[in-house]
């Protein structure tokens, strides 16, 4: 990805116009026509909530949605990511045989090591989120996120940053301070590994964000939801102003 100096401006030697589209993850979709709905757009990846949430699905719901990524015709077919707060390994098994995800994303307070067994056990992406409290900054703040950041740096593919939220530890629908992202573009960069924001993503902020910080991908759930139901409309909007940034 494009490196990112710390005041949050990309590295004089990079031209952002050339700079591929961020990828789009639409996640906490629960409903079957909803998906069929977004086939046209292109969407990246596409999440579906299976640890404690008002979003959250069964494993055979999971298969039903895969089932509509399949017939993906006009740009390549979503990538199907499951997202868990501190499952088991057999919890992840159980699951994976009916709902076959491509990606794991672990939410909760996932060990390196646990990641390392749900990538060679599996086989599949695994994404880590790291959440903090909305408005956290300083070097202190990325002195602490170093500590947490390195272990991680062989066994996960991608890093998603997201708000803290007490319940469900993300998915809050609120903004973190963006500040805080060059460093963790930084440090994902020098590794290989992808950099996803999440966090009170929405039409009317998105470009914003890549414009500003040019993340590998973008996250979005409440941000394209009208009264707690995915909205097609502002589904669009986002994806559109996501590849147009």
């Amino acid at each position: 990805m494009n490196a990112i100096n710390h005041d949050g401006t990309s590295s004089r030697d990079v031209d952002l116009r050339n700079r591929p589209a961020a990828a789009v993850k639409i996640c906490g979709l629960q409903d079957v026509e909803v998906l069929k709905s977004m086939i046209n757009l292109p969407v990246d990846y596409v999440g579906v909530v299976f640890a404690p949430s008002r979003r959250r699905i069964t494993p055979e719901q999971g298969a039903e949605l895969r089932t509509v990524l399949l017939d993906w015709t006009m740009f390549d077919r979503p990538k199907l990511a499951g997202v868990f707060v501190n499952p088991t390994l057999e919890e992840l098994e159980s699951i994976m045989q009916i709902s076959r995800l491509d990606v794991i994303q672990l939410h909760g307070q996932e060990s390196p090591e646990f990641c390392e067994q749900v990538k060679q056990r599996f086989g599949i992406e695994v994404f880590k989120a790291f959440s903090f409290p909305k408005d956290e900054t300083g070097s202190l703040a990325d002195d602490t996120a170093l500590l947490a950041l390195d272990p991680y740096k062989n066994v996960v593919d991608a890093i998603l940053l997201d708000t803290f939220d007490p319940l469900y530890g993300g998915g809050s629908g609120k903004t973190f301070a963006w500040e805080r992202i060059p460093f963790y573009a930084e440090w994902a960069r020098k590794h290989g590994i992808v950099l996803f924001v999440a966090g009170g993503l929405q039409p009317d902020n998105v470009q914003q964000l890549i414009q500003t910080y040019a993340p590998d991908g973008v996250d979005v759930s409440s941000g394209v939801e009208s009264e707690g139901v995915k909205d097609i409309a502002k589904i669009t909007a986002f994806v559109e102003r996501v590849k147009q940034a």
